[in-house]
């Protein structure tokens, strides 16, 4: 059955993705060269839309109604709609402000957090007691975990097939977490998201045919985190805490030397620069294809380190 959830979000973005970026080159939807971007020809937009499709059509089909569901739709909705307008407003090279996306983004994460998608707490390792945190601080950890998540994912999409691949193999890393654990509902989205960022790989391996923007990134990055809570973060000990941490460690620890790095020079966190890893391994001489192959196979590593903490139950 997961097979088949897989398949039926593989085929419905590759089924989209076409007609939408025929319709993406007619509304003139489309990502322009720059100096601080790879491509030299423009890069039609859009493919956001078939990946939420790809992801949520066959969600609300497979899972049963109820808050969560209904959240996580809403939650994704508004990523997507504030996405979109920021790639409208990229595609005229101008730039959309940051607040009204930091707004959107934390009320996602609320409405995940309202619907019972959090961090409640951990597993005491010496008595085996769930130690659960005050609501504050779990409501806290949640917007942080969920918000960050979404913003390093969209920080990685700057090469053909970069994003999409760590998200994919981030994906599978959260299934393989998600069945160990006998979590359903997890298991299902995760692999959704495995189908539907395969599905998209298709046309972004390079040279891209079509790009997700940041509407599709921070809604696979949005989806991400919120999975992480819903399954790998259940009841786990001080330790294992790591596991879906590590899942996501390229991109996290990427762009928590980005931040930094911006911060101490004075720069806002969200200005676009040539800082990220991918940018530093091109500067280093490494082509396109060797970037993005090092950097999976860096994701994979730090996924099997997961699944090792995992496997030891620690």
């Amino acid at each position: 059955m997961y097979l088949l959830y897989s398949i039926c979000s593989f085929l419905t973005v590759i089924a989209l993705i076409p007609p939408l970026r025929k319709l993406a080159i007619n509304l003139d939807f489309v990502d322009r060269p720059s100096s601080r971007k790879i491509h030299i020809e423009p890069v039609p937009h859009l493919a956001s839309i078939a990946i939420f499709l790809g992801f949520i059509i066959p969600y609300l089909a497979f899972i049963d109604w109820n808050q969560k569901s209904i959240a996580i739709l809403i939650g994704s909705l508004l990523i997507i709609g504030i996405g979109l307008i920021d790639d409208w407003y990229k595609t005229k090279a101008k730039d959309f402000a940051a607040w009204p996306k930091l707004i959107v983004q934390v009320a996602a994460a609320a409405i995940a957090f309202s619907a019972g998608i959090t961090f409640e707490g951990f597993t005491n390792p010496f008595t085996n007691e769930m130690v659960f945190l005050p609501t504050w601080l779990q409501f806290i950890l949640t917007i942080l975990w969920i918000f960050g998540v979404t913003t390093v994912i969209n920080f990685m999409d700057g090469l053909d097939g970069l994003s999409g691949g760590i998200s994919a193999i981030a994906a599978i890393t959260l299934f393989i977490i998600a069945l160990s654990k006998g979590q359903i509902d997890s298991a299902i989205m995760s692999i959704l998201l495995v189908g539907a960022t395969l599905g998209y790989l298709i046309f972004n391996k390079p040279p891209a045919k079509i790009y997700m923007g940041d509407a599709g990134a921070t809604f696979i990055g949005f989806m991400l985190g919120v999975i992480a809570l819903d399954g790998a973060f259940k009841q786990v000990t001080a330790v294992s805490v790591l596991i879906p941490v590590l899942a996501l460690g390229v991109p996290i620890i990427d762009n928590l030397y980005v931040v930094a790095k911006r911060m101490l020079a004075g720069k806002p966190i969200y200005q676009a620069d040539r800082s990220q890893m991918h940018y530093r391994l091109l500067s280093a001489g490494l082509t396109q294809k060797q970037t993005v192959l090092i950097i999976y196979l860096m994701s994979i590593c730090l996924s099997l380190a997961s699944i090792v903490l995992l496997l030891i139950n620690i």
